[in-house]
């Protein structure tokens, strides 16, 4: 008898179907075809043992299980629970009506219980747009999965609940979720604030022009400026995520394997900062199983690269294509996967090998040249694409004793989200550009050129500082977003000003001794 289950396999953060086929004829043996990996094809022994567990009987004949389309990898242990059904509904030993009407995925142990999987939202999505009237997973990821409309969703616990919900011996409980009422209450401030930060003025400033723009942002000080304390409370003033940001977010996550167990939506920025020792592919995703990598992990949230030059080179380079698209291509010899990579970076580093150069009270040791040395670590092409470069002094003890707090994130925020309110109705004709940072030349020249006596300013300025002609754009892009926080349609001068204070490293005595 050949009965058809279905599952997923996910590609990128997207789903396709996969049709379980299984057929049960004489002889003996058990087979799996359909480019299945060792995971999958190992799943004979854990299905059996959970069939037996279960109160059921493994057919003692042979078994075929196909897994169409047989040209896509079939990965993980996902694919126990829609294997097994078919199997008992191939025997006869459970009625076939249900089970064209739901998508089965989850993983089995050995008594029979049913383990949680990864990429429960994206299958999710896909059973909606397949049409089928729900979606049976493991208990664990119904939440995840319940956030996707129109579809019911039942977790279950075991084997046996899905036997008698298919032989009609018992309904499961739909787990049922108002996905817009619970984003709204779950939607919290971080708790890490920047009113805890004392001093630091004018970094406060370049971060909060830095999350209106989204514009990438570098900040170069001493050991024990703040930087590492600043760059964890940058999510707490950017804008909250939208639904469908969330959704977005969530979808990563979820295939990465990385949402906690029983969670819905991401309603938090995501936040990751990897150590300098990374490798090229735990950073842009790929590998012999495709899994998203940091920079996509951090999509519609931060990247945070501390220690700034300590990467290797080859890693640095291999963001030089995403911080420009917004997404990474993976290529390999069987498959090309898209990952987006939508990411705000926030990047800190020494000034030198020391870490005293420009320090006020604190020599600093390093030889002639050693200084544009270290600083030549970081390429001129990933260079040019940190709008923002800011330098971060040591805090005096005043201030650092000081009981006042600064002024919070909250505060902060409702001026980020005002800049960015500007630009979406600035942009509302530009499919492609969402923040003043992803402006090309022609937006340059229509929104951000300032008037004749900024443009003569800025003139004398780069003239000035010797700077290279890659900052010209960076600045106005900049100058754009701080006249949006004042809300001035035009960018003046001393919007030009401030912008210019945010190029520290194109300035020619940089990193000079002499």
């Amino acid at each position: 008898m050949l009965v058809k289950t279905y599952g997923a396999a996910v590609q990128g953060i997207d789903a396709i179907l996969i049709t379980v086929e299984v057929v049960v004829d004489r002889g003996s043996g058990f087979v799996i075809v359909g480019l299945p990996d060792t995971a999958v094809k190992e799943s004979g022994d854990r299905v059996q043992s959970a069939i037996k567990q279960s109160g059921g009987a493994f057919p003692r004949t042979h078994v075929v299980v196909n897994m169409s389309p047989a040209d896509v990898r079939k990965e993980g242990a996902a694919y126990d629970l829609p294997i097994a059904i078919g199997i008992l509904a191939a025997d006869g030993k459970i009625p076939t009506a249900r089970l064209g009407r739901f998508m089965i995925m989850g993983e089995l142990s050995l008594d029979g219980s049913v383990l949680p999987i990864k990429g429960a939202l994206p299958m999710a999505i896909l059973a909606r747009q397949q049409g089928f009237d729900g979606m049976i997973l493991p208990q664990a990821n119904a939440s995840e999965a319940a956030v996707v409309n129109n579809l019911d969703v039942y977790g279950v616990d075991n084997l046996a609940q899905v036997v008698q919900f298919m032989s009609g011996q018992c309904e499961l409980e739909k787990t049922v979720i108002n996905t817009r009422e619970e984003f709204a209450k779950a939607c919290e401030i971080s708790t890490l604030d920047f009113k805890d930060v004392k001093g630091q003025e004018h970094v406060k400033r370049a971060l909060e022009v830095a999350c209106a723009g989204g514009h990438n942002i570098l900040m170069v000080g001493t050991p024990g400026a703040g930087k590492s304390m600043m760059a964890k409370r940058v999510p707490s003033i950017m804008p909250p995520l939208t639904l469908a940001e969330a959704l977005e977010t969530t979808k990563i996550h979820s295939v990465a394997g990385k949402l906690k167990r029983g969670s819905m939506l991401m309603t938090e920025r995501p936040f990751r900062s990897p150590h300098h020792t990374i490798s090229p592919v735990a950073l842009v995703g790929g590998g012999a199983n495709p899994m998203p990598g940091e920079i996509s992990l951090a999509h519609n949230g931060v990247l945070f690269l501390d220690e700034f030059p300590e990467f290797s080179r080859g890693v640095l380079e291999v963001m030089r294509q995403p911080l420009e698209d917004r997404h990474i291509s993976i290529s390999r010899a069987r498959y090309t996967i898209d990952y987006p990579a939508g990411f705000m970076l926030v990047a800190s580093m020494n000034p030198c090998p020391c870490g005293y150069y420009n320090h006020p009270t604190k020599p600093c040791t390093c030889g002639a040249g050693q200084v544009q040395k270290y600083l030549n670590r970081i390429s001129g092409p990933l260079l040019d694409r940190i709008d923002i470069q800011v330098e971060i002094l040591p805090v005096a003890f005043e201030q650092m004793s000081s009981l006042k707090p600064g002024e919070s994130s909250a505060s902060i925020r409702e001026r980020v989200i005002k800049a960015r309110e500007i630009q979406n109705e600035r942009f509302k004709s530009e499919p492609d550009v969402h923040c003043n940072a992803q402006m090309d030349s022609r937006l340059l020249n229509r929104y951000a050129r300032p008037d004749s006596e900024g443009m003569k300013r800025l003139e004398e300025v780069m003239v000035k500082h010797d700077m290279s002609a890659r900052a010209y754009d960076r600045i106005l892009k900049v100058a754009r977003t701080i006249a949006d926080l004042d809300d001035s349609p035009q960018v003046k001068t001393e919007h030009i000003y401030e912008a210019v204070n945010y190029r520290k490293l194109d300035r020619s005595n940089w990193g000079k001794t002499f």
